[in-house]
């Protein structure tokens, strides 16, 4: 039986499963790999402080990632279709190791994430 979103360690199973996704798809993976160089090593510890306060109210993220996404939207102009796989891979990676009322957050979370950032780009649906 799966279990909720409890604790950091959770938070590093989702992100690090999510990433490896995200790296591994034809789309994202070259954007994030051949585009905007992504450090895993480096960014993975700044993720999960932002995906641990996001989910679990730690307080304990100190980041503009609008900032990130728009500079990586500068390189190659991110669309819809970017976005849409990026939820897909999201909402499946909490689906696939969690279940609970912080999973269910996790995954409102990311898509209005998603959202706020695909608006504040101007991509249009």
């Amino acid at each position: 039986m799966k279990k909720d979103i409890e604790d950091r360690v959770d938070i590093q199973l989702l992100v690090d499963q999510f990433y490896a996704k995200v790296m591994d798809d034809k789309d994202l993976g070259y954007i994030f790999r051949e585009l905007a160089k992504v450090d895993l090593v480096t960014h993975l510890p700044i993720l999960y402080d932002f995906w641990e306060n996001a989910i679990l109210f730690t307080g304990n993220y100190e980041g503009n990632p609008m900032e990130l996404h728009k500079h990586l939207h500068h390189i190659m102009p991110l669309d819809e279709t970017h976005f849409n796989i990026w939820n897909k891979l999201f909402l499946s990676t909490v689906d696939e190791l969690f279940k609970g009322p912080k999973a269910n957050l996790a995954k409102e979370r990311g898509v209005s994430i998603s959202n706020t950032i695909k608006e504040k780009l101007k991509i249009i649906a």
